[in-house]
C-alpha cells in the first residue's frame, strides 16, 4: 500500500500545499492533474512544469489530440500512487512538479497560437523551470522549441515518431508534419545532434537527422538505439519529443495517423530508461486523442512515458 507524507486525503492538486509532499487519492475519483501534482501557476520551488497545449487544428488526418491533455492526466492516476518502476527514486521528494494547466488560446484565430504557446513556454523557462507538455498534435512542438532556443541557443532533439514531420514547408503553414523542416532552417534545431526514432514513413531528404526507423529497432534492439542516441546527442541541451504514433497501433491506437509496424511500449521504456546521461532541458508527448484510444491503452502509454522522463531528471538531483 502506498504511505502518505501528508494529513491530504483526497484532491491532492489543490488541496496540498507543499509540492514536494504526497497525499492520497483514490485511483479513480478526485481532481486530475499530472500525477496529482499541484494546480498552480506559482513556480516557486518548481523544477518541472507540466502543461497541457490542447490544439490540434495542424493535423492532416484524424482530429482529436486537443483532447490530449486530459487523457493524459486520466492515465497517470495509478503512477502517482506508488514509487516509480524500475528505479524506486522518491520523485516528488527528489523534483519539484507542478501541473500549470492548459494554454489558453482562441480557436478562432489560429495565426495568434505559436506565438501564445512560445510566449507562455518562455514565462516558464525564464525562472529556469522546465517544461513537459501534452499536446494537442505535434505541430505544437515547433513553438516550443523557440522558446526553448531563445533560452538555451538551438536544441538537439531526440524525436520518437512514426512519421519525419520533415516534408516540404513554406514557413508559415500550420501543420504537424512539416515544422521540423521549419525548426531546422529556422536554426531551432541541429539535426546533426538529433536523432530520430521508431520512424516508418518515407522522405527523400533526412535534413541531417540521425534517424534510428523502426525495422532498425527491431533488428538491433534497445541498446543499439541508447548507445547510438547517447553518442550522436553527446552533452548538447536535449530536448525529448515523443510522437505516440511511433508506438504501433496495438499499444497506442488512440492516434490521429497511426502506422503499423512500430515500436511496443516495452521497447520505447527500455529506450528512453536508458538516456538518463542526456542534458535534458525539457520535452513533450503529443498526438494522443483519446477518441479512437481503447481501454486508455494510448493514454497509460502516455502517461507511463512522460512519468518515466521525469524519473530520469530526478535520478539526476
Amino acid at each position: 500500500m502506498p504511505v502518505s507524507d501528508t494529513e491530504v486525503e483526497g484532491d491532492q492538486s489543490f488541496r496540498i500545499n507543499d509540492i514536494r509532499d504526497r497525499g492520497l487519492d483514490n485511483t479513480y475519483s478526485g481532481a486530475l492533474s499530472f500525477l496529482r501534482r499541484k494546480y498552480t501557476r506559482d513556480l516557486t520551488g518548481a523544477d518541472v512544469a507540466i502543461v497541457g497545449i490542447p490544439f490540434d487544428l495542424a493535423t492532416t488526418y484524424r482530429p482529436g489530440a486537443r483532447l490530449g491533455p486530459r487523457a493524459v492526466r486520466a492515465g497517470s492516476v495509478q503512477l502517482a500512487e506508488l514509487k516509480p518502476f524500475p528505479s524506486g527514486v522518491d520523485l516528488f521528494k527528489e523534483l519539484g512538479i507542478i501541473d500549470w494547466g492548459d494554454i489558453y488560446f482562441d480557436g478562432g484565430h489560429a495565426d495568434q497560437i505559436s506565438d501564445i504557446i512560445s510566449r507562455d513556454i518562455a514565462s516558464i523557462l525564464a525562472e529556469d523551470v522546465k517544461t513537459l507538455a501534452f499536446g494537442g498534435d505535434h505541430y505544437v512542438t515547433y513553438p516550443v522549441l523557440r522558446a526553448y532556443a531563445e533560452k538555451y541557443g538551438p536544441m538537439s532533439i531526440v524525436h520518437f515518431d512514426a512519421h519525419c514531420d520533415t516534408w516540404p514547408d513554406d514557413g508559415t503553414r500550420l501543420d504537424h508534419g512539416s515544422m521540423f523542416t521549419r525548426a531546422v532552417n529556422e536554426g531551432i534545431v541541429v539535426p546533426e545532434r538529433s536523432v530520430q526514432i521508431g520512424l516508418r514513413t518515407w522522405n527523400d531528404d533526412d535534413y541531417g537527422f540521425n534517424i534510428m526507423d523502426a525495422p532498425w529497432v527491431h533488428e538491433n534492439g534497445v541498446q543499439a538505439v541508447i548507445d547510438k542516441t547517447l553518442e550522436a546527442v553527446g552533452d548538447a541541451p536535449a530536448y525529448l519529443t515523443f510522437d505516440i504514433d511511433c508506438l504501433d497501433p496495438a499499444f497506442a491506437p488512440g492516434t490521429g495517423t497511426p502506422v503499423a509496424g512500430g515500436l511496443s511500449s516495452a521497447q520505447a521504456l527500455g529506450i528512453l530508461r536508458g538516456l538518463g546521461a542526456l542534458n535534458w532541458r525539457g520535452g513533450d508527448v503529443v498526438e494522443v486523442a483519446p477518441s479512437y484510444d481503447h481501454a486508455e491503452i494510448t493514454a497509460i502509454a502516455a502517461a507511463t512515458i512522460a512519468h518515466d522522463w521525469l524519473c530520469l531528471l530526478a535520478e539526476k538531483t
